[in-house]
């Protein structure tokens, strides 16, 4: 030290005659020429250089390049003050030089430095000030103008002041004093500046505020956007400090916050950036080496690596202050003993230790800050690429990537892979600090270091064969969970089949099978992950083990320093080593789902190659396909389609027809180019419109789903409403075309969904219209006009191939295509195919058959009125613009507001007695902190005790420290246990819950909603939130016992730290407000990810038809920023929280550090010295250290809520009433009697069925008829009580059928449903999933349900795989298997709901038949389109608007004059002769 201040100083620069150079006395202080106060000068004014330069090169970096030189006006205050501080600085420059050039002439040499290197540096200095600062003012934020004059004026004042004193004092004049008091004004200049430049600008904003204010209430309306990107335009002071995180936590602690209060992120961070930043990346790999496939990990490197170089270098910088800690505190113990190695030693060294702190936040802070935000870049950028890929995955990769995959794809994987970059630099900073930490105590024990080392390498090298179990057992419970998800989200979309059929028990035990799968593992994963932690909890302990037993054996010396020194890097070390398998896990996890996502991305996509799908005008709308074979499988040897010869010229229209599985919708997902070609060419010119067999609705208002992106022409909507028949539908909802559909289309009829599609394509006005049999679900009438106004004359012009089963249509089409087998058979017009093809005859004699019944034709040729259309009244868009949303059916998805203090965290502890193990666990904690504490007191108050041997000294810690190792691994063993029972009875009380809900629950909660809940929200609780608990309580003991040692030492501390306790609590409370509003936002957002995503993956085909991809994915792009905002403002609120704790706990450890050395030395004994600043030390990582695992806990239990908020939905009757059961063979008879039935669907809706009363006689065969939403389905549903009557009763057989349990009513019925719904598995378990019934059975009712030869056809026979959704079976296939389950189950009373609508007629005459047979004696009730259905029915009840208006035999009702159902025949027969006669 000396060596320095004499060659900085020179000999005498700052002793006294006869004293010791250079000891620091505060009489120095006051002389300004005194050594050491130049050193002090220099230290600011470097800093000042430094912020001034920086504040410079940003802006000059910020400043666009224009085109135009602007030609800057001065004012004469500003130009004044830069001559006067300019000139300062040019005097103290040359007077820099003068004394350097002296130097070098009277010593050779540069030394003494001090007076030359402080005129140099102040020269600089006032430079800048006066060219910079007094001219650039209007570039300059305020923030740093403020900033700069208030510490110039400071340093200057007292400089001046300084100087003063010293010449009256001393009766001096010096240049240097001079140019200190000349110092003054020239700040007083530049402060003038400011404020003038201030003033400037508040005038210039009012002046603007004055021109804005007739927009003042549209900017209250919308004051979030002013509040656009808040961090990227946040300053660096502000960028460090998290200033600009102010407004919004101001913001949360006023008000609940709304998501239109959260900033939105800046450009660079949206995820369209992130994702096109990747692409181009990506496309530079490929470019640089073209054979082989670029890494997508390398890549996502690649595009981030400058941000992980600077927060790597925070990271250094966070490291290397940290290990300065322990160098300090062995100077300090040193100190305190008396050994000073200058005056003041300890000032400086407490002063360092507060700096040091200072620091190591700062770039802590931004270290975490950053990665964070890379981690939500490379999440936004990988869902983005997720959901572009599936909308380009082939049919094959779909086999391979269920939705419900690609769902966790999102929702768990993508997002464990954002939590990766912040734990990346832990990887290498731990291994840094270890080294640095060996130094250190290489230092303190010596030799005794290389014991340390051994233990710790063995440590590491134990969790080494773990950590590969682990990530192998990681990977079985993803695929583990995966499975249950898959088979949950196929129970939930079919929950009203499951219902009706009464399977919902056997589907959740299933699901539970499964569940008890996924617990198994996930207690292998958490078992190794508690081992991993114990091991590295207890690592200090058997550290400390080593080194002192290597220190007795090498008799190392022992004393306080030394010691104290070892404790300090021990309990700094201490953090990192216990964050290492959290680390490795979060490694582990990333890997592995990186890996499946990698899978995912690397995965077939459809050959969108078609070069022929020209636009010449000539040739628009016509398709070529020549000696073409096509496969699902992309195998030629499987072909699906063979030798398709086909040729449609622009504005023909062929009709397709066949027998079921002929490969009708395969020709027209060929022509979309989704089946791959294998042999043979196609050519398609033109756009495409496509409306699908099943209905794909999107949520929204109904005016979304027809517009479909397109933009509003009023006249042109409205011509397609009336073309579609959907006027009268639209007077009928309650908010006209802004009503909101379902998911899925729940509330809508089954007719309605498709003449919704039908508006879509038509309203798209494209050149070929692909129509996949979009008349089956709607009735003859419906039928008639669509034909008629929509393919006949709204698509007049256009290309057109529809699919039908209905015959009556054929003649009016240019050309019939009759398909068998995959192959086409004919083509030619449908009176020439009539009279060459014997198959066609078969085809059409089928219909006449069904429809041409004589009883039909005797009444129905009397008279047939023409059918005329009424005229459309114009719906008034105005009036519907601004419906509320009041009654709107799907609700906005709920969240929990304000503080709910612990009752999250309750309801997961009350879960299966949690709150036993919890207890046992923090106790267990408590026991291990208290132990530490022993072991510190003992070495602190024995070290230096003469009277205890080394041998004992290190017995008794130890031993204390094994104990205490105990409970630690007791602790970790029950955080297992106590995870996997709550994990257990969450899950089953959700699942319970969402089997039990009523149906109308599923009709107003969008699927994404429950998914996310069942993903991300249950992989949360799971794996996060039981270690979250613990850690949480077991660091803010650790934390709370490292302020009782440090107060019980040096009580006075209490005086300082009392209150800063206090500001730190209120410090936490103002931060909760805002950031458990952001973690829920964060939570509802996600769904919206979710839902979008869910409903692309079902609606894929039609997004590709339409070509609306690019549409879709970006309106997936906004959704991931609109989740990406909350969540990134969760960290930043973190981080701002963070800063402000770690400041005050600095304080805290400042005050215990000066009141060691201003009391009296011998106040405290060494040791305790060593013990209170070791455990000071690490205060600081022990408050961040609890104050992070609270709040990772308060956002990880938001997912305990949001499993809460569906574990109790209102849930449906009973399904068994023990005391109320019927009797086995019930119904024996099948009498159904309606009294007085009404049907409302919500409480406050208006009623849907108003009073039906009537009686189905027991053997009857009833038909019910009525126009498309009149309440069919309803009366249907309120059979089987899935609505419950608003007023009335059904009576079955003498039994109120709602006295009895729902499993008992249900299950006694039969059904053939509207939407065949077939579920992942076999064609056994699709027919008989409870496995009630023998092979013999099955095969015989196949062969009834004309499904016998497909499924023999198949090697594996009754074992054939049927997968998602049955998409592998055609539309009619999957009707034909409902049959079979209706013929399986045998009931007194079966249901057909719209049962034949996609079958052709000739399978429609055999299974009606079949029915006639197998169910002679049986009550059928059936809901028909097709009139023929039901004319052999007993009775027809005929119902309009909910009411009943007629019941009778039908050809009673068909003599009646005004009979509605007289009416519905009538205009089914004009239907019949119109379509012949086109």
């Amino acid at each position: 030290m000396e060596e320095f201040w004499i060659m900085f100083c020179g000999e005498s620069g700052c002793s006294e005659p006869g004293g010791n150079p250079c000891i620091y006395d505060f009489k120095f202080l006051k002389d300004p020429s005194a050594c050491i106060n130049h050193l002090l000068f220099i230290c600011i004014d470097v800093l000042l250089l430094i912020m001034i330069l920086f504040t410079i090169l940003k802006k000059s970096s910020q400043k666009p390049s224009q085109g135009l030189i602007q030609v800057p006006n001065y004012s004469k205050l500003q130009l004044v003050s830069a001559i006067a501080n300019g000139s300062l600085g040019l005097i103290h420059l040359f007077s820099g030089i003068w004394l350097l050039e002296d130097n070098l002439r009277k010593t050779q040499t540069v030394f003494p430095l001090d007076w030359w290197i402080l005129e140099f540096i102040q020269g600089f200095t006032w430079l800048l000030v006066g060219f910079t600062i007094s001219l650039q003012l209007k570039q300059l934020p305020r923030t740093w103008l403020h900033m700069f004059s208030v510490v110039f004026f400071l340093v200057s004042g007292i400089l001046c002041v300084l100087s003063l004193f010293y010449s009256i004092n001393n009766t001096k004049l010096s240049l240097k004093v001079v140019l200190d008091v000349l110092s003054f004004p020239g700040i007083i200049l530049l402060l003038l500046c400011i404020y003038k430049e201030s003033k400037y600008r508040d005038t210039e904003r009012e002046k603007n505020g004055s021109i804005y204010t007739s927009l003042k209430e549209e900017t209250d309306k919308v004051d979030s956007v002013s509040y656009i990107a808040l961090f990227s335009k946040a300053g660096l002071f502000s960028r460090m400090s998290f200033w600009w995180m102010n407004p919004l936590m101001k913001r949360g602690k006023g008000k609940t916050l709304q998501e239109e209060d959260v900033p939105k992120l800046g450009e660079a961070d949206q995820a369209e950036s992130c994702y096109f930043l990747f692409l181009d990346q990506l496309n530079r790999q490929k470019q640089k080496e073209p054979s082989s496939q670029p890494s997508v990990l390398m890549t996502i490197i690649m595009c981030h690596w400058k941000e992980i170089l600077i927060s790597g270098l925070f990271a250094l910088l966070k490291v290397i202050t940290l290990s300065c800690g322990p160098l300090l505190l062995n100077s300090f113990i040193l100190v305190a003993e008396g050994h000073e190695s200058f005056k003041y030693e300890g000032y400086v060294l407490a002063i360092s230790l507060v700096l040091t702190k200072i620091i190591e936040s700062l770039s802590q802070r931004q270290w975490y800050f950053r990665t964070r935000l890379i981690g939500i870049k490379v999440r936004s950028l990988l869902i983005a690429a997720i959901y572009k890929k599936q909308l380009r995955l082939s049919n094959a990769a779909r086999l391979l990537h269920s939705g419900g995959e690609i769902m966790n794809y999102v929702n768990v994987d993508a997002i464990r892979i954002g939590e990766f970059p912040y734990w990346f630099h832990q990887t290498w900073t731990t291994s840094v600090q270890l080294c640095i930490a060996l130094v250190v105590l290489f230092r303190a024990v010596g030799l005794a270091t290389f014991a340390s080392l051994a233990v710790i390498v063995l440590t590491v090298l134990c969790n080494t064969p773990l950590a590969k179990l682990q990530h192998k057992f990681q990977r079985k419970l993803m695929v583990a969970q995966d499975e249950r998800l898959k088979a949950t989200s196929e129970a939930l979309v079919s929950m009203k089949v499951l219902k009706l059929y009464a399977w919902e028990t056997n589907f959740r035990n299933a699901i539970e099978r499964l569940r008890d799968v996924e617990l198994t593992r996930l207690s292998v994963v958490q078992l190794r992950k508690s081992y991993s932690n114990f091991l590295f909890w207890a690592s200090p302990v058997l550290v400390s083990a080593a080194s002192f037993g290597a220190c007795y054996l090498l008799n190392v010396p022992l004393h306080a320093n030394n010691v104290f020194t070892f404790v300090a890097t021990l309990r700094l070390v201490q953090d990192p080593i216990r964050t290492i398998p959290d680390v490795i896990g979060v490694v582990i996890q990333a890997k592995v789902a990186f890996a499946r996502i990698v899978k995912f991305l690397e995965a077939p996509e459809l050959r969108s190659e078609n070069p022929q799908r020209g636009f010449i005008d000539n040739m628009r709308g016509s398709i070529l396909i020549n000696s073409a074979n096509f496969s699902w499988e992309d195998n030629i040897s499987k072909s699906t389609l063979r030798n398709i010869n086909l040729e449609v010229r622009p504005g023909r229209k062929v009709a397709i027809c066949g027998e079921v599985g002929s490969g009708k919708s395969t020709l027209l997902a060929a022509i979309l180019r989704e089946v791959p070609i294998t042999g043979g060419t196609i050519e398609v010119h033109g756009k495409f419109a496509y409306v699908s067999q099943t209905a794909w609705i999107q949520t929204g208002t109904i005016r979304e789903n027809i517009l479909f992106g397109a933009a509003m022409d009023a006249e042109k909507y409205q011509e397609t409403l009336h073309r579609s028949s959907l006027v009268k539908d639209l007077e009928l909802f309650p908010h006209g075309d802004l009503t909101e559909i379902g998911e899925r289309g729940v509330n809508l009829s089954g007719g309605q969904k498709q003449r919704i599609q039908l508006a879509r394509a038509l309203y798209q006005n494209t050149d070929i219209y692909l129509l996949d049999d979009p008349c089956s679900a709607v009735d003859a009438h419906t039928a008639t006009n669509l034909f008629n106004d929509y393919i006949m004359e709204g698509l007049a012009g256009k290309t057109v191939l529809l699919v039908t089963h209905q015959v009556d249509f054929l003649p009016a089409f240019d050309s019939v295509l009759l398909m068998s087998n995959g192959e086409i058979i004919e083509a030619a017009p449908y009176h020439h195919l009539l009279s060459s093809s014997q198959e066609f005859q078969d085809l059409v004699n089928a219909h006449k058959e069904t429809a041409g019944s004589d009883k039909l034709v005797n009444v129905t040729s009397s008279n047939r009125h023409s059918n005329t259309v009424t005229e459309i009244s114009k719906i008034d868009m105005g009036n519907q613009l601004d419906t509320s949303q009041g009654s709107q059916l799907i609700k906005k998805e709920e969240r929990e507001k304000g503080d709910r203090g612990f009752k999250p965290h309750l309801q997961y502890l009350t879960q299966n007695k949690g709150y036993i193990y919890f207890s046992v666990a923090s106790i267990s904690h408590l026991i291990f902190t208290i132990g530490q504490i022993f072991q510190n007191l003992w070495m602190a108050s024995s070290v230096d005790n003469p009277y205890v041997s080394t041998l004992q000294l290190i017995a008794v810690y130890l031993l204390i420290g094994f104990i205490s190792a105990c409970f630690l691994f007791i602790r970790s063993l029950v955080v297992v246990a106590m995870s996997i029972r709550t994990s257990k009875s969450l899950f089953l009380q959700l699942l319970d819950s969402l089997f039990r809900a009523p149906l109308s629950f599923y009709d107003s909660t969008p699927l994404g909603r429950i998914l996310s809940r069942l993903s991300s929200d249950l992989s949360t609780v799971d794996l996060d939130v039981p270690f979250g608990l613990i850690f949480a309580v077991g660091a803010t003991t650790t934390c709370y016992s490292n302020l009782a040692v440090i107060a019980a030492i040096t009580w006075q501390v209490l005086f300082i730290s009392v209150p800063m306790l206090y500001i730190a609590f209120r410090l936490q409370r103002y931060y909760y407000a805002t950031a458990k509003e952001l973690m829920r936002m964060n939570g509802t957002t996600k769904s919206f990810v979710a839902n979008h995503l869910a409903e692309s993956i079902a609606g894929v085909v039609t997004i590709r038809a339409f070509a609306e991809e690019d549409r879709f994915f970006a309106k997936n792009l906004d959704l991931i920023d609109v989740n990406a905002s909350p969540y990134f403002h969760t960290y930043a609120a973190n981080e701002w929280l963070m800063l402000r704790l770690e400041t005050i706990s600095a304080v805290v450890f400042a005050s215990a550090a000066l009141c060691m050395v201003i009391l009296p030395p011998g106040t405290f004994n060494s040791g305790f010295i060593g013990m209170a600043l070791s455990y000071g030390l690490s205060l600081n990582s022990s408050l961040v250290f609890a104050i992070q695992n609270q709040c990772t806990l308060a956002n990880q239990i938001i997912s305990v809520e949001r499993l809460n908020q569906y574990m109790h939905i209102p849930s449906e009757a009973p399904e068994v009433i023990e005391g109320n059961r019927p009797p086995t063979n019930w119904p024996a008879k099948g009498k159904v009697e309606l009294h007085d039935l009404k049907i409302r669907y919500q409480p406050d809706s208006p009623l849907v069925l108003r009073g039906i009363t009537c009686t189905f006689e027991g053997g009857h065969k009833i038909g019910v008829v009525g126009r498309t939403g009149s309440g069919k389905s309803t009366l249907i549903g309120a059979l089987f009580r899935l609505v419950e009557p608003a007023g009335g009763k059904i009576v079955v057989d003498g039994i109120d059928i709602c006295s009895i349990g729902l499993h008992d009513l249900r299950s006694r019925f039969g059904i053939i449903p509207q939407d065949p719904t077939l579920f992942n598995g076999t064609v056994r378990y699709n027919l008989d999933p409870l496995s009630h019934h023998s092979d013999q059975d099955i095969w015989e009712v196949l062969g009834k349900c004309q499904l016998r030869e497909v499924v023999e056809e198949k090697e594996e026979g009754l074992d054939s795989s049927v997968v998602e959704a049955g998409a592998n079976w055609s539309m009619g296939q999957r009707q034909l298997f409902c049959l079979g389950r209706a013929l399986l189950r045998r009931s007194r009373i079966l249901v057909l709901d719209e049962a034949t609508a996609s079958i052709d007629n000739a399978t429609d005459l055999i299974l009606q038949k079949t029915i006639r047979g197998e169910f002679a004696d049986c009550t059928v009730i059936t809901v028909a389109h097709r009139i023929p259905t039901v004319m052999d029915c007993t009775k027809v009840l005929a119902i309009h608007e909910g009411e009943l208006v007629e019941y009778d035999e039908p050809i009673n009702l068909m003599k009646r004059e005004e009979s509605l159902f007289g009416q519905l025949v009538k205009e089914y027969w004009s239907h019949l002769q119109s379509a012949e006669s086109h």
